[in-house]
């Protein structure tokens, strides 16, 4: 469901219907912002989106925002600070903040912005009905990430391996792998899979990449995007990710859906759900754009020529 599709539907809701009860107890209503990352460039993104909608934070509505900063293990203690916040929605972005808000509350609705794969990870039941109390976007980055070695492929033709980095319990995991598994046996490409809890695992995790002749990088768009760009242009390992905010900190190359549809189309379903729509109900949008950024800048560094064509296939290339 695009976004013209819910400002026609929003049009059609009278405006006396009732907010969810925590609302009517306030003038204001209060949102609840769950990060896994950092908070830029969610915040300004997502606040330009609830912009359209009417919605001014300090003027006609409240928000808190907890952000985890990429240490995963903090997310199930920062919802239960929300919840305390007495917020009426929460806006978790990315699959383990996701999970982590579901898990606080199965009462207050809660919207993806996005998820990775939010039915293969369990957080709603199809994406045409969710069911329960959470919906939203979907990243689809599982796809993604299978694909994104078909531009490994075709940056190296004679590519032999591949490194995967992911994370040990982030739900997200067993869907992103699985992808990267069916496309490496198509293509017929070995692969090493690397978790990766933190930043202090990070050094052993390229050592043994290194040791192991890893040729290129796959990371988990949920991990730290500077330090991993960081090692992979030390250890001149061409490396790919399903978020642009890693290839703007030094990575190679990104594959995914449009990074600003992502976050301010989270708007329309905060205004939905504020004019007393059920979540369960609203059915969880797949991305209409996708985007391949590259950074030319780290393709020479690490002395690596980009074919032509896949260059002027690109949304943007950094200089």
């Amino acid at each position: 469901m695009r976004r013209r599709e819910f400002i026609a539907l929003a049009g059609g809701v009278a405006a006396t219907l009732a907010l969810p009860a925590r609302a009517q107890q306030r003038k204001t209503p209060k949102l609840g912002i769950l990060l896994a990352g950092k908070r830029e460039p969610f915040s300004k993104l997502f606040w330009e989106g609830m912009r359209e909608f009417g919605y001014i934070e300090g003027q006609n509505i409240q928000a808190e925002m907890r952000s985890a900063e990429g240490t995963l293990e903090r997310l199930p203690e920062l919802a239960a600070e929300l919840l305390k916040q007495n917020v009426d929605i929460i806006i978790a972005s990315e699959t383990p903040s996701v999970q982590a808000a579901r898990r606080a509350t199965s009462d207050i609705p809660i919207v993806m912005a996005p998820a990775g794969d939010p039915v293969a990870s369990g957080l709603v039941a199809s994406l045409a009905r969710p069911g329960g109390n959470v919906t939203g976007l979907s990243a689809a980055t599982a796809v993604l990430a299978g694909k994104s070695l078909e531009l490994f492929r075709e940056i190296l033709p004679n590519i032999q391996r591949v490194a995967v980095l992911a994370h040990p319990t982030n739900p997200f995991t067993k869907p992103f792998l699985e992808q990267i598994e069916h496309a490496a046996s198509a293509l017929r490409l070995g692969h090493q899979t690397v978790m990766v809890r933190g930043e202090a695992d990070y050094d052993a995790a390229f050592a043994d990449m290194t040791a192991r002749r890893a040729e290129a990088l796959v990371a988990q768009p949920t991990l730290a995007h500077v330090r991993i760009a960081e090692l992979a242009l030390k250890h001149r390992l061409p490396s790919v990710s399903g978020n642009r905010t890693f290839v703007e900190a030094g990575g190679l190359m990104s594959y995914a859906g449009s990074l600003a549809d992502r976050y301010r189309n989270a708007a329309p379903y905060v205004d939905r759900l504020l004019k007393g729509a059920k979540p369960a109900e609203l059915p969880v949008q797949q991305p209409a754009r996708f985007e391949i950024v590259i950074n030319q800048k780290t393709a020479k560094a690490i002395g690596l020529t980009l074919p032509p064509t896949l260059l002027a296939r690109a949304d943007e290339v950094i200089e």
